[in-house]
């Protein structure tokens, strides 16, 4: 049975990542862990900048309460990496996003993964609806 496949033109935003040393293992590829980190610095990334999350001082934290991934074919240090972001679901308070692992300029992914972020209250870690700003960054990236 073929893996499904997941075409860059799937997701509607890319994240650019560069490969580093440390992130091959003794077989020559990228961990499967570090992928988990790609995925982290994606998603984090565009809350940042396009939705406003301040993870510094903001009163809203996201906790990931569910991931997994699924590898098609390895990536190794040096190479330049890109990470496609969807969102498959946004709730009240949680969103779940779809990611994909694309060698810069290929169309086929060579990894999928998927995790949940719960947003909640920095003080009290109790769960609370999206802010306006962030909900309207997370929508803007959710497909049908």
């Amino acid at each position: 049975m073929n893996p499904p496949q997941h075409l860059r033109s799937d997701y509607p935003h890319f994240q650019p990542i560069t490969t580093r040393w440390h992130d091959n293992d003794v077989y020559g590829h990228v961990n499967n862990v570090t992928y988990y980190s790609y995925f982290d610095s994606a998603v984090n990334s565009y809350l940042i900048e396009v939705g406003g999350l301040d993870i510094h001082n903001g009163e809203v934290v996201g906790f990931v309460v569910s991931s997994s991934c699924d590898y098609f074919a390895s990536i190794a240090f040096p190479e330049r990496i890109e990470i496609g972001l969807r969102v498959a679901k946004l709730g009240n308070s949680s969103v779940q996003y779809e990611l994909a692992v694309f060698k810069q300029g290929e169309d086929e992914a060579c990894a999928a993964g998927r995790f949940v972020h719960v947003f909640v209250d920095r003080a009290s870690n109790r769960p609370l609806p999206i802010p306006g700003r962030l909900r309207e960054a997370l929508a803007a990236l959710q497909v049908q």
